[in-house]
């Protein structure tokens, strides 16, 4: 049956984050300052590096993105059922709410509220979801909530249900990762989380998937330099620089750098820095955990009833924990 387009609901937009040029030159330009340079893995993202990361997960070195699919169609059945049903399903990181959608059937939300940073392509995907799902109430909340996870009020009240899928919790530290699912059980008002985590395996895995051999990992990170002229004013000329992978055995994390392969002075409006060969900029952290690792932490944040499913080899996890 057809859906009349003139009554089909409309999802809803509210934009909380808006970017502060001045604000991101001053970041920008104090991390490349530091004693040991670094950038924010959220720069990462502009439209290029967005598409550079679909990539990614398409690659066979790249396992947490299937993985975790795997693990949520296999058990969806079983997942949904540790979950409260009937109520606002709040997806953190929403890109273009796929993951989430997959999951309507089964978790049968009363809304559905997609968040993430970027607004406009956040627009585009929950117009093209609202076609899907005519009956669903769906709103969109631009929002970068890395430093802080506060919902406006339009979210309304009544339990919620946080969807934290893909392993973006390792990008936290462990005592930040701790605040946020903190912050995830306030906001959750009594409800649960549902979220995906990458364990801990085989270094001869892990480096592969952060160091493919096409080169697009590399082409994702060296990005990041276009990016900074872009933001920044800077003059990086990503010829001279190297990605580089590295798994941290002693503190459980990926590490992610650029690397100069020549000495170089980059230089932005109002500041400079000689980059010698062999220096690095610090570009991303993906920690991994052990699954009675992470079972602590969430109940350190206050999370009780937390369940676990991971796929046949243990090498990714899905949490799913009530707001005690």
């Amino acid at each position: 049956m057809s859906v009349d387009s003139s009554h089909q609901r409309q999802p809803g937009l509210i934009q909380i984050y808006r970017p502060d040029a001045a604000a991101v030159r001053a970041e920008l330009a104090a991390g490349l300052l530091g004693p040991a340079a670094r950038i924010a893995p959220k720069y990462l993202y502009d439209a290029l590096g967005s598409r550079l990361f679909a990539a990614i997960t398409e690659l066979a070195e790249y396992y947490p993105t299937r993985t975790e699919a795997e693990i949520l169609a296999r058990h969806a059945t079983d997942i949904a059922s540790a979950l409260p049903t009937g109520a606002t399903l709040v997806d953190l990181g929403a890109g273009n709410c796929e993951k989430a959608a997959r999951l309507f059937d089964y978790l049968k939300p009363a809304r559905y509220v997609a968040v993430d940073i970027s607004v406009d392509f956040l627009q585009q995907a929950l117009h093209c979801l609202q076609r899907e799902h005519p009956l669903l109430e769906l709103l969109g909340v631009g929002l970068d909530f890395s430093t802080q996870l506060v919902l406006p009020p339009q979210v309304g009240t009544g339990p919620r249900l946080l969807f934290y899928p893909g392993s973006s919790i390792g990008n936290f530290t462990p005592a930040e990762a701790l605040i946020f699912l903190r912050q995830a059980r306030e906001v959750s008002q009594g409800g649960a989380l549902l979220i995906g985590v990458d364990l801990v395996k085989p270094v001869s895995v892990l480096e592969p998937a952060y160091d493919d051999a096409l080169g697009v990992t590399a082409a994702f990170n060296r990005n990041m330099l276009l990016h900074l002229n872009h933001l920044l004013g800077s003059n990086f000329d990503i010829a001279h620089w190297r990605h580089r992978a590295r798994f941290d055995t002693e503190q459980s994390r990926i590490e992610m750098y650029l690397d100069a392969m020549q000495d170089q002075l980059v230089q932005w409006p109002g500041g400079e820095r000689l980059f010698r060969r062999g220096e690095a900029i610090h570009t991303e952290n993906s920690y991994k955990y052990s699954v009675p690792g992470f079972e602590a932490l969430l109940s350190e944040a206050g999370f009780a009833q937390i369940r676990c499913w991971t796929d046949r080899q243990n090498w990714f996890a899905v949490f799913t924990a009530q707001a005690a």
